[in-house]
């Protein structure tokens, strides 16, 4: 199989409302990069909500989709993050979290009736989401002799690279992207100027 360079995630923030039987579920969803960026969101939703009873989320996380996390903040087991979770999953979108704030409205709604609604609640906030595709780029960074300038930078322009961070002075540095499916024939090119350091940096 031909290796998928591209993900889907949502491009904003977004979010909806569902209710049930008087219990209110909103639905946050957001763009995200890392594990790190769960916490302060969390915080901030329960610093907006502090009397709704439960904030419940789940996330996908990765570029091969295989991160995942489920919280279902004192809900019964598996039936908020879950489905939360499961609504990701067949989106197919990663690096996302959502968040289901639920104010209990008085009445139960059992276990059929919870998965129910935070199922649908992420599935109307996803549907106000605009999905993006992006691409899986290695980022690497160059280093070689000013005169060598123009061929760098003529390989970049051939290979239409995303310079991210340059430094001009006796030695240059140019930290650029490229897209994982591209990156062999870059490294051909590169690799036949004398003396130019390449160093990989990161995948993103």
């Amino acid at each position: 199989m031909l290796f998928d360079d591209t993900y889907k995630t949502i491009s904003a923030p977004v979010e909806a409302i569902f209710r049930d039987r008087g219990s209110k579920f909103l639905a946050y969803a957001y763009p995200i990069n890392s594990d790190a960026d769960i916490k302060p969101i969390v915080a901030k939703l329960k610093a907006e909500h502090p009397k709704a009873n439960h904030h419940c989320w789940a996330i996908r996380l990765g570029i091969d989709r295989s991160v995942f996390r489920v919280n279902d903040d004192g809900e019964p087991s598996g039936t908020a993050g879950r489905p939360i979770l499961n609504t990701l999953l067949s989106k197919d979108i990663t690096n996302t979290l959502v968040v289901v704030v639920r104010y209990f409205g008085g009445t139960l709604l059992g276990v059929p009736g919870l998965i129910n609604a935070y199922k649908t609640a992420t599935e109307m906030a996803l549907a106000e989401a605009k999905i993006i595709e992006k691409t899986i780029n290695d980022i690497y960074t160059i280093t070689f002799d000013y005169p060598q300038m123009n061929d760098v930078m003529r390989i970049i322009k051939e290979e239409q690279l995303q310079i991210l961070e340059q430094r001009s002075e006796l030695n240059c540095d140019i930290q650029f992207s490229v897209r994982k499916t591209q990156v062999e024939g870059v490294m051909s090119k590169l690799n036949k100027l004398t003396g130019a350091k390449i160093k990989y940096d990161y995948s993103g």
